[in-house]
């Protein structure tokens, strides 16, 4: 499985959307559960900033070669390892040789 090595800038910002079911009844009663067995992938907001073309051109690569599909495995700012897919990033130039990548890793839970 590939590694994603790049070091995102500080700022990154960490959102959980668990996966929940809920039926809601006509007296506003509603019923809630955990979806799957794994009900709280984590969704990471990334940019790296500040990087030459050569380097951004190797983060928009790696993603890009991935195609939102193809899970791969990186290291969150907390220190935990696991598997991510990238369904979304962009690419910007800054000024001359300095761009930044935005990106949106999801966490998921495959083989």
């Amino acid at each position: 499985m590939a590694v994603f090595t790049w070091i995102p800038s500080l700022g990154a910002s960490l959102a959980m959307r668990p996966n929940v079911r809920r039926v809601a009844f006509g007296d506003g009663y509603e019923q809630r559960l955990g979806f799957g067995i794994h009900t709280q992938a984590e969704v990471w907001t990334l940019e790296f900033r500040g990087r030459t073309t050569q380097d951004a051109g190797a983060i928009d690569d790696f993603l890009r070669a991935r195609g939102g599909v193809h899970a791969f495995e990186w290291t969150t700012p907390a220190g935990t390892a696991a598997k991510f897919t990238c369904e979304e990033w962009s690419r910007s130039v800054d000024e001359p040789d300095v761009e930044t990548v935005r990106a949106t890793f999801k966490q998921v839970f495959d083989l």
